[in-house]
């Protein structure tokens, strides 16, 4: 990986602004080129079901501080983030960093929360959704479960994510087959958002949103933190606490506080 370099993180500069918005209209903050939505939950949501109804494609990224420091330190993948249709704050860091900037969000949005939501949408608007992701049992599992909890939501295929790129084009066949409206991609963080840029105008899904580990939630193989520490923003130390071997990946979210810290006059600005 290319580290981060001068041409990424100006050393001086004149105070940037940092609030932007979409060619659609939605209102922004921009944090290291990549821009995040300044909406809550609810409109996030109203946002894509708007996006639905376009049947234009649009990926979705539910950005924390893990992927922004992986992006400063590949150019590729903050190419990628940068040029997403739509992206939330799914991590703390990522609501602190642009209210630290001057540019709050009004809230965190998970992408397992607004995956739900989207769901409980769909049930009452006829859409179609794709699971694709984890391992064979997992996404059978999860694929189960949600038919349970949205029985009016049309389920229309699923598949397991341990496919490589020779496999790429009969996954994207069955993906265009079965004619989704949402489709859920639960894959490796250096897998996934890249999967879904590389592919969003194959596969022509109106809503395309990476949703990480979510499978493994909703099929019961991991539990989500207690509810006062994701209002606290302490999942990622309960992840920790449960998942020892993660400790090498969290290494990312100081680097990032110091980083954001560092660079406040320009993270919000137009040179990344």
């Amino acid at each position: 990986m290319e580290r981060i370099s001068g041409r990424h993180v100006p050393e001086s500069a004149a105070p940037a602004a940092a609030k932007t918005g979409t060619p659609d209209g939605v209102p922004t903050v921009r944090l290291f080129g990549v821009r995040i939505a300044r909406l809550d939950m609810e409109q996030c949501a109203a946002h894509l079901a708007r996006a639905v109804e376009s049947g234009k494609p649009h990926q979705v990224v539910t950005v924390n501080p893990i992927m922004l420091m992986a992006g400063l330190e590949n150019p590729a993948y903050l190419k990628i983030l940068k040029e997403a249709e739509f992206v939330v704050p799914d991590g703390a860091g990522a609501v602190w960093a642009a209210r630290f900037i001057g540019h709050p969000v009004p809230e965190r949005v998970p992408g397992i929360d607004l995956m739900h939501r989207l769901l409980a949408i769909g049930e009452e608007r006829g859409w179609r959704a794709f699971l694709l992701g984890a391992d064979p049992r997992t996404i059978r599992t999860a694929w189960e479960r949600l038919r349970l909890r949205y029985p009016k939501m049309n389920f229309v295929g699923y598949h397991h994510g341990y496919f490589g790129e020779e496999q790429d084009r009969d996954v994207i066949a069955l993906v265009r087959e079965a004619r989704p409206d949402l489709l859920f991609v639960g894959r490796s963080a250096a897998t996934q958002e890249p999967w879904i840029y590389k592919y969003k105008h194959e596969l022509g899904v109106p809503v395309m949103m990476g949703v990480g580990g979510s499978f493994d939630v909703i099929a019961g193989n991991v539990g989500r933190a207690p509810a006062w520490m994701q209002r606290a923003g302490l999942e990622w130390l309960y992840r920790l606490a449960r998942e020892p071997r993660r400790w090498r990946r969290m290494l990312a979210l100081p680097k990032f506080v110091v980083t954001v810290v560092r660079h406040r006059r320009t993270a919000g600005g137009d040179r990344w």
